[in-house]
Parts: C-alpha cells; structure tokens; sequence
C-alpha cells in the first residue's frame, strides 16, 4: 500500500492500469476512501477504466476508514485537499491528467481547475454535490454527526471545537453554488466537461444542470443514470468516449 508524504501529511492512495493518468476522486463526502468503489458506487471506475488509463485514486485527508492522515487547516479546507491532490500527481511525476469525481469530488474538481488549470485535461463529474439554498445547513450537519466524532476519536490532536471551525469555513463561508469557485469562473472554465446528474439533497440536480450550462465545453449524460444496469452502461459508455475524445494524443 503506497504512501505519498509531505511534512506531517500522509496520503494512502493506489494506482491500477496504464495510459495516460486519470485521477479518479472517490465519493463518500469526507469518508471518501478508496472502498468507495467496491462499496456505495454507480459502478466501479477503477476496474471499468484501468484497461484504457493509469488510474491513480486515494483515500482523503482524515477521512473515517481511511489511512491518509494530516492536520485540519481550518483557513483552507478546500485548498489543503487539493493541495494532497496535486501534490500526489507531483510526487508521480505526472504532468497533465485528467480526472473523475464522484459527489465532493464535484467541487474538488472546480477546485483543481481553479488551481492547475494548465494540467486537467478533462473532467468527469459524476453525480456533483451542491450547496442547496433551502438545506443550507445539510453538509454541516452530515459531517458534525457522521465523520467529526469519529475523526476526534482517534486523533487526540483533533477537537470537536476544531472540526466545528474546520466544517463552517469549508460548507458556510461560502455557502453557495459549487463551494469552491464562482459562476464567472464556470462561464470562463474552457477545459472540456462531462457531467453527469443526480438529484438527491447533497447531490443537487439543479446545480449540475446550471455547472452544465454556464460551462462553455460542457455536455451532460443521459438522466435518471443510475437506475438500471442498462442506464448505467450507457453512462460508463458515455465517460468512456467522452475520455477517449479529449485524451491528447500519443507521443
């Protein structure tokens, strides 16, 4: 089980297949971790891709049944998982990548082409998570109950008080839309997209549907996606041509 360390940061992660690099961000919110493809997934996109692709996926800073590990960076939530993002493809020796998120990885991707916008090539964001204005309290709640204790149980280091301040300044000092980046930015983001919907409460569809339309090299899968086994190999098949379609050629 490979590690990527940097100072007191320690990030499990896994890599399968060859080709050009795709980070592939599990779902789960703060929990997410690696089991997330063979637990609560559409389908498994580590297996459905590492034939065409170096898929390289980890299990995120602090995240309950995860091994990664690091401080909480109250002032930068966002910017301190992306920072663990970037710097595993550095320590890889990766370059340019393209990457598929699943629920946070959503805002996680906003966020990584706000950072490295010369690296991603592409992005898939399957089922984005989104602030809703009539729960604007749902992302808080979920992880003040479902991974903050837990978190504090086993890092003594670690406080309810801080994760408390952790969790506001991630979900409440910017309470709107995608969490990490503006409605300008997606109107201005010419990377190529792929989104494809959901419409649970964390995974808002009215959200997807506005990323989709503001984004100027965005497309959309098919929806409801994930309610037969037919629907989802027509979305896997979608994500597979999509990624085949804006892979840069080789060398």
């Amino acid at each position: 089980m490979p590690f990527y360390e940097r100072g007191d940061i320690r990030i499990h992660y896994e890599e399968s297949g060859s080709g050009f690099p795709l980070l592939v961000i599990p779902g789960g919110g703060l929990n997410s971790t690696i089991s997330f493809f063979t637990g609560n997934a559409p389908f498994n996109a580590l297996e459905e891709l590492s034939g065409d692709y170096r898929c390289i996926t980890m299990d995120l800073r602090n995240a309950n049944g995860g091994q990664s590990s690091g401080p909480l960076e109250i002032d930068r939530p966002w910017d301190a998982y992306a920072d663990d993002q970037i710097g595993l493809m550095d320590h890889l020796g990766i370059g340019d990548f393209m990457v598929l998120g699943f629920c946070i990885g959503g805002p996680f991707i906003w966020n990584l082409l706000r950072r490295a916008p010369g690296r991603i090539v592409a992005g898939v964001l399957a089922q984005p998570s989104g602030f809703r204005p009539e729960m604007p309290d749902l992302f808080y709640n979920n992880n003040i109950t479902g991974w903050a204790p837990g978190l504090c149980e086993r890092r003594p280091d670690i406080t309810m008080a801080m994760a408390d301040a952790f969790l506001n300044s991630m979900y409440r000092s910017n309470a709107d839309f995608v969490f990490t980046v503006t409605r300008d930015f997606v109107r201005g983001c010419q990377t190529p997209l792929l989104i494809l919907p959901d419409d649970v409460p964390a995974h808002p569809y009215a959200v997807a549907m506005e990323s989709a339309q503001l984004a100027p090299n965005a497309e959309v899968s098919l929806y409801p996606w994930k309610e037969t086994r037919e629907q989802v190999a027509e979305a896997v098949a979608h994500i597979r041509r999509f990624l085949r379609a804006h892979q840069p050629a080789r060398v």
